[in-house]
């Protein structure tokens, strides 16, 4: 089952990024026409409301600075389009009373809290149990925006959590949300922290992480962080500590992108694997001795939390109708805060009795 699951997840984390670019150049016998018609005639399958709901957002742009629904096009102009992905239309997403967490929510958006082992949207050959299925019946008697050319019809997604990673997503309700929301994640605005314990300890409190990330191509369940730029995609991290145990440390991270595995790829590049990841070797000792009562201790806090010690911790984003900036925050869930009491503990009686 674990195998299972896995093979899910990682079908599912091949889903592209929850926007997609258009860049037009407007031909030079182009006769003028008002933008949205004209870009009707340039997207496939597009309509003119997704067209003005971008505009709106200021999500398109004419040689450079945001438009408007009654600007005409002219021989020359260069458009720049950020649209959520459109949906597959006859792809049905079957509704299950799963629990969900809502931290927040209004008319356009809400920010739930995700459990751990809930996976976001479903794989090949499984489209039950998913993050998915309990939005569409939370919102059965309500009209959900959907992501285009997504056969697998993620209502109001504008990002993702790996299934074993808890904490904070942000979720559209209507069109206009999700293309003003996918706008802000393509532009880098919407604040994301997370909180993780990894292995070891660091030179410096604080740094950044850069280093494209693709699918490893000897582990097509990992990703890998690449030095040549012609492999991978971008990637930024940037972190800082909060505790340091000697053996592991609390760190803070803050995504500038958000690529698949980011976190879990970069730290593991940099020598600091998540405690308990399977997935990139922090579930094996990275540091500290290999005396029996080291090993138990580790083994003990593996038994205590046996994924990855991940939790995202903040989510702040601009409204997308009142243009407020709204930040929410959540607790570390008990399994990764017992682990770091023990650690704590641990490192406390090595410091006052080094012959532990």
């Amino acid at each position: 089952m674990r195998f299972m699951s896995e093979k899910i997840e990682a079908e599912a984390e091949q889903i592209p990024d929850y926007f997609v670019q258009h860049d037009v150049k407007v031909d030079p016998g182009q006769e003028q026409m008002r933008i949205d018609k004209y870009l009707m005639g340039r997207i496939e399958r597009v309509s003119r409301n997704r067209v003005q709901n971008a505009i709106k957002a200021e999500s398109i742009k004419v040689n450079g600075k945001p438009t408007k629904v009654n600007y005409k096009v002219k021989p020359g102009d260069n458009i720049h389009v950020v649209l959520p992905r459109d949906p597959n239309a006859n792809q049905e997403v079957m509704p299950e009373n799963i629990p969900l967490d809502v931290v927040y929510e209004d008319e356009s958006v809400m920010v739930i809290n995700k459990p751990v082992g809930l996976v976001v949207h479903p794989g090949i050959g499984n489209y039950t149990g998913t993050l998915v299925n309990a939005l569409a019946y939370y919102f059965q008697q309500k009209e959900l925006p959907l992501l285009p050319n997504n056969p697998r019809n993620r209502p109001g997604l504008v990002h993702r959590i790996d299934k074993d990673t808890t904490g904070l997503m942000l979720i559209a309700k209507t069109e206009y949300a999700m293309t003003h929301l996918a706008k802000q994640f393509f532009d880098h605005t919407v604040e994301r922290k997370y909180q993780a314990l990894v292995w070891g300890n660091f030179d410096e409190p604080e740094g950044t992480i850069t280093g494209h990330i693709g699918r490893n191509p000897s582990n097509r369940f990992q990703m890998k962080v690449f030095e040549d730029g012609e492999l991978g995609k971008h990637a930024i991290t940037h972190y800082k500590l909060l505790e340091d145990y000697y053996y592991v440390s609390l760190i803070e991270c803050k995504l500038e992108t958000g690529r698949t595995h980011q976190i879990r790829a970069h730290l593991k590049h940099a020598g600091h694997p998540l405690f308990a990841d399977t997935k990139y070797g922090g579930n094996q000792i990275v540091k500290g001795t290999v005396y029996s009562k080291y090993k138990q201790f580790v083994k003990n806090c593996f038994d205590l939390c046996d994924r990855q010690c991940l939790h995202a911790k903040t989510i702040g984003f601009s409204h997308p109708e009142t243009g407020e900036f709204m930040r929410f925050e959540s607790e570390l869930p008990e399994d990764i805060t017992n682990v770091i009491e023990k650690w704590r503990g641990y490192y406390k009686s090595k410091q006052q009795n080094p012959s532990l």
